[in-house]
């Protein structure tokens, strides 16, 4: 870390404090979680602002804050309710480590918050952002909240060359943090950091001539700014490929099917997917395509029937009707997978026979399921495959 001139004596450090947080209490957000001191709504936005807009969050919290206002009711709520106040958030894990949390917090400190840094690291799913961010807030202690918004300010404030995608490179941030936190009003100053990443100090073409804090900034003085922060690039997802079945029966109710406990999108619903390989995803695709271009002249294309496919899925349902075309494809990237799932139509029957894991339900029902990102997706596809025909 190069020395900052610009803040190098505690008498600039302070004049830097004192005009950051008045800029902040002129230009904070007005946020549903900033109402009061509760530690327990800021530890809820707090996890669930991770990897996610705040205006994303913002409804959800209004929910889930409805649904479960109290520590109490949290470690109470049953996993279904739970998954179904995250539906659509993803990273679902987050909110199985809430509850678990509020568990601890039960068992271990008699319903309350703990108070210190130690205690509130030993939640479940709690780290050092989010201990830092519930305990300066709450309860005023000057720890830093370090995220990708706080780096990226600290690292042109101070010409910080460490690189922010290593977990290494937390130390000198977290040392540069603690040599300028107002310790006076930590919980203000990390969420004056926090505003100023998100609406001016952004990733590319900084607001430079609206920052508060400009005169003590490195990176603007020596005119750096935009070559900070330094970051490796991330890993590109892994593809992986799916056929996605939608099977609806003569009662009008659609075949689903539960996930297992453990994994990637563990309990949650969805139709019926089966993972294939790239050269057989493509091949469908390919044989799929074909069959629309010759039924294009075709007055009753929509129509339905058992075609011959290059899918092992599709040919083991001996009680479905496949509509001769494809209804698209779906998409979903998680941090390290991308999905592709190209989905298809048909109608049984008879009542193709249930798998333990697997329900018919129907459209009407579906509020009641905690449905993923990719099963909504699919949903959407068949509500526009129906309005189209009407």
């Amino acid at each position: 870390m190069k020395n900052n001139q610009l803040l190098d004596t505690p008498e600039k450090i302070r004049s830097f404090q004192i005009e950051f947080i008045e800029w902040y209490e002129k230009e904070k957000r007005n946020l549903p979680w900033r109402i009061n001191l509760d530690p327990y709504r800021i530890w809820i936005s707090e996890i669930m602002l991770q990897q996610t807009r705040v205006d994303t969050v913002i409804d959800y919290y209004y929910r889930f804050m409805e649904w479960f206002p109290t520590i109490k009711a949290l470690a109470e709520a049953s996993d279904e309710r739970l998954l179904k106040a995250w539906e659509g958030l993803g990273y679902y894990s987050r909110a199985r480590n809430l509850k678990a949390a509020a568990q601890q917090i039960i068992s271990d400190f008699e319903g309350e918050m703990p108070k210190s840094i130690e205690e509130i690291r030993e939640l479940k799913g709690i780290g050092p952002y989010t201990a830092g961010a519930i305990g300066s807030i709450a309860f005023g202690l000057p720890e830093p909240a370090i995220d990708g918004n706080v780096m990226r300010v600290v690292s042109r404030l101070f010409e910080i060359e460490a690189d922010i995608a290593k977990a290494s490179s937390r130390k000198l941030f977290d040392e540069a943090m603690r040599l300028i936190i107002d310790e006076q009003r930590p919980g203000d100053f990390n969420q004056a950091m926090m505003d100023l990443g998100s609406a001016i100090c952004t990733p590319t073409s900084p607001k430079c001539e609206a920052c508060p804090i400009q005169s003590y900034c490195a990176g603007y003085a020596n005119g750096t700014m935009t070559s900070y922060p330094v970051k490796s690039k991330k890993m590109k997802p892994k593809d992986v490929y799916y056929i996605g079945t939608i099977i609806e029966n003569k009662k009008q109710e659609y075949l689903v099917e539960q996930r297992s406990d453990k994994g990637l999108l563990a309990n949650m619903w969805l139709f019926p997917i089966k993972e294939v390989t790239k050269k057989e995803f493509e091949a469908m695709q390919r044989d799929w395509a074909e069959v629309n271009q010759q039924l294009a002249l075709d007055i009753d294309q929509e129509s339905l029937v058992a075609e011959e496919s290059s899918s092992q899925l599709l040919n083991s349902y001996d009680q479905v009707v496949w509509q001769k075309r494809s209804l698209g494809e779906v998409t979903h990237i998680f941090s390290h997978l991308k999905w592709h799932i190209l989905v298809f139509y048909g109608r049984g029957t008879e009542n193709h026979p249930l798998e333990p894991q697997q329900e018919w339900l129907s459209a009407e029902r579906f509020s009641e399921y905690v449905f993923p990102k990719p099963q909504q997706k699919m949903v959407e596809l068949l509500k526009k495959e129906f309005s189209s025909k009407k």
